[in-house]
C-alpha cells in the first residue's frame, strides 16, 4: 500500500473512451492501495513512450512500472520489429535502473481480427518477456477489448472493459508477486 507505480503507456492507459476515473491506473489504484501515475499518452508509438521512460522514472522513482506500447505502432502498420526494439530498451531501461516490469500485451490488427472479431496479442509480447525475463500480462486487452459490451470504439474501453480490464491484471499482478492482497 502507498507504493508509487508508474503505467506508460497510449491511450489504452490513459483511458481514452472512458472518464479519468475509470481508466483501469484509476481503478487499480483504488483496488491495491497504490498510488498509481497515468502516464498514458494517446497516439503514442512505442518510440514517443520510450522517450518519455527516463524522466518519469526520474521525478516519480516507482516501485514497479506497468508498459502498454505498441498499439498506435500496430494502426500506423509500424515495423514490428522496430516496435519491439522499442519496448525492449524500455524494459531494459528499467530492469537497469532497478524497477520492475509488468509488459503488457495489445492485440495485433489483422484482418482476421476485423472480420471475426476475435483478437490475439501480437507475438512480440510473448518474445520479450521470454527474452528480458518480465511478466506479461497476456490476453487481457485481446479478451476486453474482444467484447462489443466493453468497447466504448473499435480500439478503446469503456468504463465496464477498464474495469475487465484492471481485473485481469490484478490477478496477474499476484500471480507475479507484485500484489499480496
Amino acid at each position: 500500500a502507498g507504493a508509487t507505480v508508474l503505467a506508460l503507456g497510449d491511450s489504452l492507459t490513459q483511458g481514452v473512451g472512458a472518464s479519468a476515473a475509470t481508466a483501469y491506473p484509476a481503478v487499480l489504484a483504488e483496488r491495491t492501495g497504490w498510488k498509481v501515475v497515468n502516464a498514458g499518452i494517446s497516439g503514442e508509438t512505442s518510440v514517443q513512450i520510450a522517450a518519455r521512460l527516463p524522466g518519469l522514472l526520474d521525478e516519480h522513482q516507482p516501485a514497479l512500472v506497468i508498459v502498454c506500447a505498441g498499439g498506435n505502432d500496430w494502426l500506423r502498420r509500424n515495423s514490428p520489429q522496430a516496435a519491439q526494439a522499442e519496448i525492449a530498451r524500455m524494459l531494459q531501461l528499467c530492469k537497469s535502473k532497478g524497477v520492475p516490469v509488468l509488459l503488457v500485451a495489445v492485440p495485433e490488427m489483422s484482418m482476421t481480427a476485423a472480420l471475426t472479431g476475435r483478437l490475439k496479442d501480437h507475438p512480440i509480447y510473448e518474445a520479450l518477456a521470454n527474452s528480458e525475463k518480465v511478466p506479461l500480462l497476456a490476453d487481457a486487452w485481446s479478451e476486453t477489448l474482444g467484447d462489443s459490451a466493453l468497447r466504448s470504439d473499435q480500439i478503446h474501453a469503456n468504463a465496464a472493459g477498464y474495469a475487465r480490464f484492471t481485473d485481469l491484471m490484478v490477478s496477474q499482478l499476484r500471480t507475479s508477486g507484485f500484489l499480496r492482497t
